[in-house]
């Protein structure tokens, strides 16, 4: 699967290096190489294009070496560090590479430290939180679970608001619309007046300044407009 893939870039001054680098990488299914530099300036660029999750880099190299490279990054991916010398392993290991392989690599060296990549990736991804489909509101002096799916719209009134469910129930709440637009998806629901945020995919029409949903026809603000229609597209 896609998601399962370790997006990888090789970063050394050597073509022999590069060569059996790349070549390792297209041995294995799970790795996808998404570029080769000859230096890490050259890489800087790359990193800033694609989303990447795994550096195999040379230590010295001209310009700018391995390490300071990788210490110079803010967002820093898994890395290996690729060396013909061995009094850097400690300085690669502060910065919280993966492995450390010496040249000349061996493959089944290389495949050991892809390992260690995957296993990471696989913590990393059942680590991740999830995204909820719901969000908690207290009313009347009880907690309701309100599920994105079955929020139709919202009303604003003064410091309150009401949700208006699609099985027709009303949750009166202490809630501010402003709070609720930035704390509500906003690939699912739009704010279209003062007084009103929907839910994109309940809407049935819009003729005019007026959005059909549910049976509701609400009005649409001028200065909202745009944002709705642009969401519509």
């Amino acid at each position: 699967m896609e998601n399962d893939l370790i997006k990888v870039i090789i970063i050394d001054d050597e073509f022999p290096a590069r060569k059996l680098l790349s070549e390792y990488v297209s041995k294995l299914p799970n790795l996808s190489l998404c570029g080769v530099c000859e230096d890490a300036v050259h890489a800087m660029d790359l990193l800033q294009k694609e989303e990447i999750d795994l550096i195999l880099t040379d230590i010295q190299m001209p310009e700018l070496s391995g390490l300071e490279f990788i210490k110079s990054l803010k967002k820093k991916p898994m890395v290996i560090f690729t060396t013909a010398y061995k009094e850097y392993a400690l300085d690669s290991y502060e910065l919280e590479a993966v492995d450390y392989l010496l040249k000349p690599i061996p493959f089944p060296r290389f495949l050991q430290a892809i390992n260690k990549v995957s296993e990471r990736m696989k913590l990393k991804r059942q680590s991740a939180p999830t995204e909820k489909d719901y969000f908690m509101v207290k009313a009347d002096y009880k907690l309701y679970r309100v599920d994105y799916a079955n929020l139709v719209y919202v009303e604003g009134q003064s410091e309150y608001v009401t949700f208006h469910l699609k099985d027709k129930k009303r949750i009166t709440a202490y809630y501010s619309l402003k709070r609720l637009e930035e704390e509500l998806p906003s690939n699912e629901f739009v704010r279209i007046h003062k007084s009103y945020i929907v839910s994109l995919s309940n809407i049935e029409s819009v003729e005019g300044n007026m959005v059909s949903i549910e049976g509701q026809k609400l009005s649409i603000g001028k200065n909202y407009r745009d944002a709705l229609m642009e969401k519509l597209r």
